[in-house]
Formats: C-alpha cells, structure tokens, sequence
C-alpha cells in the first residue's frame, strides 16, 4: 500500500477539469488524506489542454511532483501531450471507444466515460463526475466519500443535477470495482479526518484575510490571476457589508480605493504585472497624500500579455521601484496558504498606521494551488484601526492633515467627523494640506515620506524562515511560493545537509536578520521563478552578500519537487 499518489485530470476546457478536481480534494482530505493540487489551464474559454494535478499523502504536502501515478484523459489529445510524464507503474485511464491509441508502453485502464455519462446523466457533460467515482474506486476510498462531495460540490443546483452526479460517480466507482485490480493504488491514510480542517487556495486565503481585516471596499478589473479574489470578496460581500465595484480599468480602480480609503474605508485592489503598470501613477498619488491602500500583485509571465495563466515570480524589481518619486511601501511576499491569510491582515494594519501603499505579492501558482490546511485561529488575529475616533473628532481645532511628528506618522481624521475642512492635494504641500512651493517644506515632507516612517517600518519587519541553516551544505534561498518545494527538497536530499531560508516580506528588505542567517553559509542558491535572479539582485545590494548560484525557472510553470532535487544535486 503506497503513502503517496500523484493524481492528474485532463482535458479540453470546459470538461470541468476544475469541478473534479476541487471536489477530489474534499473527498480525500475528508478521508484522512494530507492534499497539495494545482491546475494548469489555457487562456480559453474551450478547447485546449487544461489538467488539474494532484498529490496525496499520509504525511504535510506543500508541492507537486513531475509524473503522475493515475492519469485520466477524457481527450484524444491529453493521451499524446501527458503520456510521457507518466510514473512508471501508472495508469492511463482513457475510454478507447471515444479514441483510439497506438503503443503498448504504458499501462492503460479503458472506462468507457462518456457511455456511463449519458445513461446516467443523460450528457456527456456529466464524465467529470465519472471520472471522480473512477478516482475513489482505483484509491480504495468509500463511495460514500464521493457521494458526499457530489453533494457539496452541486448543492446549489436542482435536485436532479445533484441525483444525476451521484448517479454518474456511483456507475465510475462500480465500473471499477468490478473490473480492476483492487488494492494497486489503494493509499493509507494518516491525517485527521477533523471537520474544522479547510482546503483552500492563496486567492482564497487573501480574501479571507482581507474580510477578517475589515476591508470594506474592494475594486478592480478582472485579470488572471488575481481575479478570484474578487470572486471571493463578492460572494460575502452582502454578509460582511463590502461593497465591490468592477471596475472599468485598473486606473479607475486604484483611484477608488484611494477615493475610499480617504474616506476612511479599508479598501483593496488586486492585479497583475500588465494591471499594474496602469496604477502606478495612482500609486503615487496615494503615496503623496499618505492615503492607506493594499494593492495585490498576482504575477504571471510577461512582457506585455504574457502566459495569462502561467506563473513567474519576475515583478519583484518592478513593483520595489513603482511610482515616481521616492517615499516608503512595504512588500510582502507570502509562501504559504496559511502566510497569504495572516500577511494580509499584517498588510490593512501597517497601510493604516503608517499610511503607505502597501503590497501582497503572489503568483498564478500559490493563487491556484490547493493544499489542506488547519483552520484559522481568529483569536489570534489582531485587527488594529490608526484613525482618530468619531467622538475624539469632535474635539479637534485647527486639525493639521499632515502634521510633522518624530515618526512621519500624522494624525489621521475622517471628513465629516471634524468640523474643520480636511485638504488633501497631489501637489507638494504644507502640513496643513495647502499647495506650496517653499524649498523648506518641500524637503521636510520628503524625509516625513521617507525616511521617518521607512525607520518605523524596519521595525514591523517579518522575520526570515529559516529552517536547518546552521551547518548546511547548500542554503536555498527563496521568496513567496517557492517555499514549500524547498521545504520538501530539504527534507528528501539526505546525503547532504540542505537548509532553507525563505522571505515573506522583501520590503523593506530584514537585512540585519539575513546577514546573521547567512555570514557562514557554506553555498547559497536562489531559486527563483525568473530570469535575471531578481532576489539574488536584491540580496547584494542590500547586505552585500553574493550568492553562489541561482536555480532559475522561466517557462511560466512553478517548480517541481524531483526538478529542483535535480537541480540542486547537480549543484551541489
């Protein structure tokens, strides 16, 4: 009985690549399975190749692996492009009715998904559900399991679409039970089977942790792979009062944000690189009149269009060094499920204490990966607002919007809550909100911007996680969500000593910390999902410590846990 499988679907968009696939992992993390998924599509509505590729264990996952154990195609064309990434001793599960296949090379599993579909659904629509009883029958989980997450999964469709689905996973689960050598596939369990367990994405989590953080207001322009937390945000907008607005462009959505948050309303956008490069001057000016905003980075490869739906960590440089002008940001840069819903909370309260645009970096691949996680302790989030209260507001004379103190940091008021009138103006200006142009004033705002609040900042920094440092052969050195492949590369090289340093936040960038964690390394590799090793750039110039080398990636797909143990074999 294996501890581990690999587990891909494929086929054309719109054969519901996605439906099965979140619904595989309910099912198997509900059955005591730790899960880690992620799903690889085109830039189209249908046709194409999309797959969702999952991995299920009896021990914590936090990547995927190259070749898969089960390969279901409901195509012609999934069998020729993932044929060759198969495990040896996998299965290709396929309907040979519906296609033909030349070669012998790889073990294959004919179920005939579209002949159960139809008689049972009485559509060709309903072979993803097939496909999951298929599933649950090869790994030896109950049917009961599956039948659970059918429900779940089209509990707001009809009754008959429900009983249909049901119908469909039961005649794929029987298919195989009566025709298939039972226990091949067939994985121990070792996790919990306890409810209060979630499975979730890094859209989901961001969502989350901005609802928790009390945004009010979310607005943006749809674009992959940022979209769903839109999606997330508006399906409880109504529950927790967040008004959402889609916007006509990134421009008018960066501006309502700072339009909101001037008015005293936790608010966020999120984009992509190409969204991005249309904020930027609105960046700017929130940065000027020290309105707070958290702005979402999701990257995808570029220039220009790009991968739409690939991933690439390659904006780094880009959004450090957004806006004209200089004045402080803070970027963070999750690399966990668990960090996207935290990190954002983190991000509402410093844009709202120190007033400055603040950024949550991710990309397509932790956007979009699934991975089983323990649920959410709300005791420990701390939500902290920096306004001066309605009934404080009251008492306020001569009110000074952007008022010198030690810290940069004014007194902030909401219009309407004090009598006197709040001046806000992209123009340099007086503490008061007035235009000028005293030379005097003009420098005193820049180092109130700048430098004084960066000092705060360096204050708030996330550690550095580091992990078997000390003594290690090789440190990998990472940023967002290259994590959790270094993690497990860490842990699967064993004739050497592999240690992992990972950032959560690159700005302002825990120089003093990597310093420490670093000053006796033995050889230090970035691993990077880009190019130009943007990190290791990063790293020079502000510790003056050189890398030894950099594993980089750049064909818009995320790192591989056999991949990058080869990688790092090779350099070590």
């Amino acid at each position: 009985m294996a501890n581990e499988l690999t587990i891909k679907i494929t086929g054309e968009a719109g054969q519901g690549m996605q439906t099965i696939g979140a619904a595989l992992c309910q099912m198997f993390k509900n059955t005591g399975f730790h899960i880690f998924a992620s799903q690889d599509y085109m830039s189209r509505i249908r046709g194409g190749n999309n797959f969702f590729q999952l991995r299920i264990s009896d021990k914590p996952l936090y990547t995927l692996r190259q070749k898969s154990d089960i390969t279901v195609a409901l195509d012609k064309a999934s069998v020729a492009i993932h044929r060759s990434s198969m495990k040896d001793g996998g299965v290709l599960v396929l309907d040979k009715k519906k296609f033909t296949i030349t070669g012998e090379d790889s073990a294959f599993l004919d179920i005939p998904f579209y002949d159960m579909a139809t008689c049972t659904g009485g559509s060709e629509i309903f072979i993803n559900s097939v496909a999951c009883g298929v599933i649950a029958g090869m790994t030896g989980v109950e049917f009961h399991s599956a039948e659970q997450v059918m429900e779940a999964t089209f509990a707001e469709k009809s009754e008959e679409v429900v009983r249909k689905n049901k119908e469909a996973a039961r005649a794929g689960y029987d298919f195989v039970k009566n025709n298939f050598k039972q226990d091949t596939f067939w994985i121990k369990a070792g996790a919990s089977t306890d409810t209060s367990t979630l499975v979730m994405n890094g859209n989901d989590a961001i969502a989350l942790g901005a609802i928790r953080a009390g945004c009010k207001f979310y607005s943006a322009y749809p674009m992959t792979p940022s979209t769903s937390i839109m999606n997330v945000i508006a399906h409880y907008g109504k529950e927790f009062h967040i008004a959402v607005e889609q916007a006509e462009d990134e421009i008018a959505a960066i501006n309502m944000i700072i339009g909101a948050s001037f008015a005293g309303v936790r608010s966020m956008t999120a984009t992509s690189g190409g969204g991005f490069a249309l904020m930027v001057e609105g960046l700017s000016l929130a940065a000027m009149t020290e309105t707070p905003i958290v702005v979402v980075v999701a990257q995808r490869p570029a220039p220009a269009t790009g991968f739409p739906t690939r991933t690439a960590q390659a904006d780094l440089e880009f959004v450090l060094h957004a806006g004209h002008g200089e004045f402080a940001r803070v970027v963070y840069v999750p690399g966990t499920i668990e960090e996207a819903f935290s990190v954002t909370i983190k991000a509402f309260n410093i844009a709202e204490k120190y007033q400055v645009p603040v950024f949550l970096m991710t990309d397509q691949h932790l956007a979009d990966s699934y991975r089983d996680i323990e649920a959410f302790d709300l005791n420990k989030v701390k939500v902290q607002r920096y306004i001066i209260s309605k009934e404080d507001s009251k008492n306020i004379k001569d009110y000074k919007r952007y008022q010198f103190t030690e810290s940069g940091i004014s007194p902030r008021a909401i219009p309407s809550w004090i009598e006197d009138v709040i001046y806000a103006d992209s123009d340099e200006h007086t503490e008061e909100g007035h235009i000028t142009e005293d030379a005097d004033m003009g420098r005193k705002m820049v180092e109130k911007r700048f430098y004084k609040k960066f000092s705060g900042l360096l204050q708030e920094v996330e550690k550095p996680t580091a992990y078997n440092v000390v003594g290690a052969d090789i440190v990998l050195l990472g940023f967002g969500s290259t994590y959790g492949v270094m993690k497990e590369v860490a842990d699967a090289i064993v004739d050497k000593k592999i240690g992992l340093i990972h950032l959560s936040q690159v700005w302002p960038f825990p120089a003093s910390a990597m310093i420490g964690l670093l000053k006796d390394a033995k050889k230090i590799l970035t691993v990077e999902n880009n190019a130009g090793g943007q990190l290791a750039r990063l790293l020079r110039r502000e510790t003056g410590l050189q890398v030894s080398g950099s594993v980089l990636k750049y064909d818009g797909r995320p790192f591989h846990l056999d991949y990058l143990i080869d990688c790092v074999k090779k350099e070590g």
